[in-house]
């Protein structure tokens, strides 16, 4: 099997080729996947909201003109469609509700502390209010640039540094807690 380029992918994909469109799919599917887990920090919910973004891919994908490039288009679509289901579900979780460590670090083994140390990022991520935990997820897990994540967020390269310097702020006060 040859190479397409992501343009010839798409072009196919427009005209109703179902093997580019699920090559297209398939290429973008985990990338989907992790970011709808990582703002929803559930793996059912996740994959319910990554077959919502496909269903609206595929529905938008005669209207994609080439502007932005596909992998941009196909995130705004993901940014909008985890803000709706957000708001559907509004799942918050207060650090009061999130059990607290008992054991030594002695005790622990490296893979169970490093369980517990990710359990713990993905719970002070949470509870970032979702503008900044969305700007955290696009620079550290997307490596989106300033200017892509104004782009897909719509709004200006200045607010999208000031939310993610205030959501670093947050982390870094709660690390801070922490470690004590």
């Amino acid at each position: 099997m040859f190479f397409q380029s992501i343009e010839t992918l798409i072009a196919k994909a427009q005209q109703g080729n179902k093997r580019a469109w699920i090559k297209l799919v398939k290429q973008h599917e985990s990338q989907v996947y992790n970011y709808c887990l990582r703002m929803l920090s559930n793996p059912d919910d996740a994959m319910d909201l990554m077959q919502e973004v496909f269903i609206s891919v595929f529905k938008s994908l005669p209207s994609f003109r080439g502007e932005s490039s596909f992998n941009t288009w196909v995130f705004q679509i993901v940014h909008r469609r985890s803000v709706e289901y957000y708001r559907r579900r509004k799942h918050f979780q207060s650090l009061d509700e999130v059990p607290e460590l008992t054991c030594e670090r002695s005790e622990l083994e490296s893979n169970q502390l490093v369980q517990v140390e990710h359990q713990q990022l993905k719970t002070m991520l949470n509870n970032l209010p979702w503008e900044q935990r969305l700007v955290v997820e696009l620079k550290f897990f997307q490596h989106c640039t300033f200017e892509e994540i104004a782009d897909q967020l719509d709004i200006s390269t200045n607010t999208a540094k000031s939310r993610l310097y205030s959501a670093l702020g947050k982390l870094k006060v709660h690390l801070e807690a922490v470690d004590g």
